[in-house]
């Protein structure tokens, strides 16, 4: 296949720390957005397609490791090492509650219908929480067998999925019974574990290996061998055709899906790459990186070497969450999403 000439990246500035976790909303009425998770404690909203700013959650005394959108992006959610997990307004910024654990929480998730949150972390412990009744007990599941790096929905909210820090293998929890019904066995602890936006693929990223399963019968599809140790994959959602990877060379590999072949491979990150995300139509791709920033990289972006002249989006101030174009939904009355135009889009403001 025939690699092409890219396209200087969006180079997204605004996050001091490193950017451990990425999360794309789907395409709602007024576009799609990108939600980044970093060590620096105030998770970041932006547009998922220009990568500009939107606001920046605050409030937590710890490093964010992971945060995600619900499926309208009206409501956000984020991890932390500060031992709680919080719900946020997309919309204002506004903190609408805390979930308090007893240590490290290191994943979240919003179940598909958005009724319900799910988070784990170094408890071991799987905790659903019913966000119609924040301030109610949370479902516990299962023991894990080490502490919980990832989690996910799957099977119209009926299966979760978790892996762990320390420990092989990706486990599938019935909701149902509580238990465990299928383990993926991988060699090494997975780093990333993504359902494939058709439901049909379960991609995971473990050591030097990147796998596609069956996410209904669990069967091991393809399963490649990457260049170095890689941290994250995604499988691009409309076709799936190609696959991105990402981990500690700092590059952002592209690969065949079918054949495993890799057809382009885009450079510019100072640091190992921690996470990379399809959008969700597939037009473009994300990369978080040790080095604080996120690259929005569009399909065509393969086999280039990115100067420091790339655009640049980053808010110029440490800002509380004030949303632009969002916030004139509300103030028009939603007419916007009602009537089903977005008309012209305010920037965002950083001051």
């Amino acid at each position: 296949m025939e690699k092409r000439k890219a396209a200087a990246p969006l180079v997204c500035h605004g996050h001091s720390r490193p950017v451990v976790d990425l999360f794309y909303s789907p395409i709602t009425p007024d576009g799609f957005f990108l939600i980044s998770a970093s060590k620096d404690s105030s998770p970041m909203l932006r547009n998922g397609e220009t990568g500009d700013w939107i606001g920046t959650f605050e409030g937590h005394k710890g490093a964010v490791w992971s945060s995600c959108l619900d499926t309208n992006a009206l409501r956000a959610a984020s991890a932390s090492a500060d031992f709680s997990a919080k719900l946020w307004d997309a919309l204002t910024g506004d903190e609408l509650h805390s979930f308090e654990h007893k240590h490290i929480v290191r994943a979240c998730a919003f179940s598909e219908d958005t009724h319900l949150l799910v988070t784990g972390g170094l408890e071991k412990i799987l905790r659903i929480f019913d966000l119609n009744r924040p301030d109610a007990p949370p479902r516990e599941v299962g023991n894990s067998p080490g502490s919980i790096r990832t989690v996910a929905w799957l099977h119209s909210d009926q299966t979760i999925l978790s892996s762990c820090t320390d420990t092989s293998g990706v486990r599938l929890w019935d909701l149902r019974s509580g238990k465990i019904v299928q383990t993926l066995e991988t060699k090494s602890p997975v780093t990333s574990a993504e359902v494939s936006q058709d439901g049909r693929f379960i991609t995971t990223a473990d050591g030097s290996t990147v796998k596609f399963w069956d996410a209904n019968h669990f069967g091991l599809v393809k399963s490649y061998y990457m260049p170095c140790n890689v941290e994250s994959a995604s499988l691009e959602p409309k076709h799936g055709n190609k696959f991105i990877a990402g981990g500690e060379d700092m590059w952002v590999h592209v690969f065949d899906f079918h054949t495993g072949e890799e057809i382009g491979c885009n450079k510019g990150h100072h640091g190992p790459v921690h996470c990379v995300r399809f959008s969700p139509g597939g037009e473009s791709y994300a990369s978080g990186s040790e080095d604080g920033t996120i690259r929005i990289w569009q399909i065509g972006s393969v086999n280039h070497e990115e100067n420091d002249s790339a655009p640049q989006n980053g808010p110029s101030g440490k800002v509380k969450a004030v949303v632009d174009e969002v916030t004139r939904k509300i103030e028009s009355g939603l007419h916007i999403g009602r009537e089903g135009k977005t008309g012209e889009r305010d920037k965002a403001t950083d001051a």
